[in-house]
């Protein structure tokens, strides 16, 4: 298979978990501390991909500065597009509880939900395509590391749509639709970045990881910690150690 159609394939893989989670949130009730739990494990999972496998590469690739340049400038960017879309009704996009606001009570709303959900996993898909780039196999830890984090923040998202009276037929477009971005902005990450320098590698993926970090704390951790309970923080250290022991193998 040509590694163009791998990254793709990745991608599309890694994006799928969302709907799985969205299949569960919508249709069983599951207890939000339940949810909670899932959510901290995924967050926990996330931030150690950040740590050993993105920044981590990205400062072997292009060194320092370029690994600080790029994980500032995705996080500001990530910050300043989910401020514009928080304000339009897509702030607790990822929350299981009833905050979510229905159309009615906020018009737009699901449209700004839908490209929060495209903000949340893009970063997450080019990086598993650029990952290929290096001339060895798809980096199997982003992959799992994504997957198992995608899971919960289809789950969560899901289940606060459904309490916000949203239909069906809504949810899981917008899921399968931003399942199959994810195979295509997985195979862009590797088709646009292919004969870049390192610095410009290391750049993109550190700016990747800066838009993943600001994400988890954003949209993530608020969920996780919505219905806290007294092992949600060591649930989010399994997460991390679990990430952390398949890069290390």
């Amino acid at each position: 298979m040509p590694e163009w159609l791998q990254a793709g394939a990745w991608g599309l893989l890694a994006g799928s978990a969302l709907l799985i989670g969205a299949v569960a949130g919508y249709f069983t009730r599951i207890p939000r501390k339940i949810i909670a739990s899932i959510m901290a494990f995924g967050a926990g999972v996330l931030l150690s991909a950040v740590s050993f496998e993105l920044i981590a590469e990205a400062h072997e690739q292009g060194g320092l500065l370029p690994t600080a340049i790029g994980a500032a400038v995705g996080a500001l960017t990530y910050t300043g597009a989910n401020v514009l879309l928080a304000r339009r009704g897509a702030r607790h996009r990822k929350r299981s509880s009833d905050v979510q606001p229905s159309e009615q009570e906020q018009p737009g709303s699901g449209s700004a939900i839908a490209v929060g959900a495209l903000l949340d996993g893009i970063p997450e898909s080019v990086v598993i395509g650029a990952s290929l780039l290096t001339g060895g196999p798809v980096s199997l830890v982003t992959v799992i590391a994504v997957f198992l984090s995608n899971v919960p923040e289809g789950l969560s998202s899901a289940a606060g749509m459904r309490l916000a009276g949203r239909t069906k037929q809504y949810v899981f477009l917008l899921w399968t639709a931003i399942a199959l971005i994810s195979g295509a902005a997985a195979l862009a990450g590797y088709t646009l970045l292919g004969g870049a320098p390192p610095e410009v590698l290391a750049t993109i993926t550190a700016l990747a990881a800066g838009a993943i970090l600001a994400m988890i704390t954003d949209t993530m951790v608020p969920e996780a910690f919505d219905d806290a309970h007294l092992l949600v923080g060591l649930i989010t250290v399994l997460g991390f150690l679990v990430a952390f022991a398949l890069s290390h193998t």
